[in-house]
């Protein structure tokens, strides 16, 4: 579960993009005349700093923070099939997961939405899930943090901010929310720790129908929250953090039901992917060695609900307890089973690069990703096989095309570092090790990677004066960033 006890730090790294915005909320009556003042005052650009310093600190100090670049995929991949047809269609989104058993989502500002692996686990169909996330896209289009901090008629950005941060812990846990805003006025906040029914109500109604227009079941949102509120009534003090922070009422499952009864039935298959993930995290979330007795007994008495997911997992626990052989012969059955998903294309050639491999893994991963090009995981793991067998100019070239396709992936810039130090390059090895701070909010390390790369006694004049013209860039917006605190301090 994400720490959010850690409010402070929180607040302090979120001060400066504060100091971007306006320093008041103009207020209206009614829900509607909410929504667009706090649209106007809180504006897009400030929302979306506000969450990406959040989403930066929860990159690099949250250890619960599933840095699976396969499991990222598959959110990357679902969660734009929801925008698409959300209310809006062409909405900034980042969807991450969080490394928890509980089930919960949240909505943060500027479109990053995360939702823990329980939910994944708990969910029985792929439509479920698409339920709970529609639900969260929702929050997020219909501006629903900032309406809700906007009632509060706060005149302090800062105190804004601390207030949606706590608010924000207390959808990660509202056992801790008490404590994260005692900065801002615990007392009245503690009624706003949940969305209002009128937000929640609307959550619901926008969720149902992107979840309709995507072409997922729309039953199973009102399947998912009702089993939710079955098990709160069971455990009653334990009810599930999900409906501590989006609490549900007789009154909208009653909703719910009546727009799914008008709808037709659709059976809606769950994809391939979304079975491989969930096989993934169950071995991450248990022990490989108890998964590889309980993969192989569902496969000896035909227990499985997909083979192919069945396998996959096998094959995974193997390789993560370093039987390569045994997670090769699992991935050789797995094969002959012609899946068609990048994630089992990425895990055989994981495989071989356990195996030493490298040829045979690169080629496997210039395959799968002229049928996956989007794939992150296959992107990344081709760049590091190149690396591995010291082929680091076509890895530097791989690089290039990459980037100009994903301009904002820290990550590039930080195997293009690598690759650029094992060439020896210093000047161009600094460069992006600068860029790969500087796109995670880090712009001290960046202007010091910087002064490095001046340093340097390698690079040609084009490449110095290009670092030049960088730091001076860099350390006007340090100035200015540090100017604008102190003016909305």
């Amino acid at each position: 579960m994400i720490r959010f006890s850690k409010i402070a730090r929180f607040s302090r790294s979120l001060s400066v993009a504060a100091a971007l915005g306006c320093a008041c909320f103009a207020l209206a009556d009614d829900l509607p005349d909410l929504g667009e003042s706090a649209r106007a005052d809180f504006s897009p650009q400030l929302e979306r700093r506000i969450g990406e310093s959040i989403m930066n600190d929860i990159r690099l100090h949250e250890p619960s923070y599933v840095d699976d670049e396969e499991i990222n995929d598959y959110l990357r991949q679902f969660g734009a099939r929801l925008v698409a047809a959300s209310s809006s269609p062409n909405g900034d989104f980042h969807f991450f997961a969080i490394r928890d058993n509980s089930v919960n989502a949240f909505a943060m500002f500027g479109g990053f939405i995360g939702v823990n692996t329980g939910t994944l686990l708990t969910a029985q169909s792929e439509s479920e899930l698409a339920g709970v996330l529609a639900h969260e896209i929702s929050h997020v289009t219909q501006n629903h943090l900032a309406r809700q901090i906007a009632k509060e008629k706060q005149n302090s950005i800062a105190s804004m901010i601390t207030m949606a941060v706590g608010i924000l812990a207390a959808r990660s846990n509202s056992q801790v929310a008490s404590a994260a805003i005692v900065s801002a006025q615990a007392g009245s906040i503690q009624s706003q720790l949940a969305y209002s029914r009128d937000f929640e109500r609307e959550a619901d109604r926008f969720g149902y129908q992107a979840l309709e227009k995507s072409g997922f079941d729309v039953h199973g949102m009102g399947d998912f929250f009702e089993r939710l509120q079955n098990a709160g009534r069971v455990y009653e003090s334990n009810a599930p953090v999900y409906l501590r922070s989006h609490p549900m009422t007789v009154e909208r499952i009653s909703d719910m039901q009546n727009r799914v009864r008008e709808a037709p039935y659709r059976q809606v298959p769950n994809s391939l992917d979304f079975l491989l993930v969930r096989s993934r995290l169950r071995i991450q979330m248990g022990t490989p060695r108890d998964a590889v007795i309980e993969y192989e007994t569902l496969l000896r008495e035909k227990k499985t609900i997909s083979e192919i997911a069945t396998r996959y997992g096998l094959s995974y626990a193997r390789l993560k307890t370093k039987d390569i052989a045994g997670a090769q012969r699992e991935m050789d059955a797995l094969k002959a089973l012609k899946p068609a998903s990048a994630l089992v294309d990425g895990l055989a050639a994981e495989i071989r690069i356990a195996a030493a491999d490298l040829p045979s893994a690169q080629a496997i991963y210039r395959d799968a990703l002229q049928r996956y090009p989007q794939s992150r995981a296959l992107v990344y793991g081709y760049i590091e096989a190149l690396y591995s067998a010291r082929q680091y100019e076509p890895a530097l070239r791989f690089l290039e095309s990459q980037l100009q396709i994903y301009l904002a992936d820290f990550k590039l810039y930080g195997l293009q570092a690598k690759t650029y130090a094992a060439l020896g390059k210093r000047v161009q090895q600094h460069r992006a090790q600068a860029e790969f701070y500087v796109l995670q909010g880090q712009l001290v390390p960046a202007v010091e990677q910087l002064q490095f790369a001046q340093r340097a006694d390698d690079g040609n004049f084009y490449e110095h004066s290009a670092v030049d013209a960088r730091l001076r860039e860099l350390r006007k917006r340090q100035l200015e960033e540090a100017k604008e605190k102190k003016n909305n301090g």
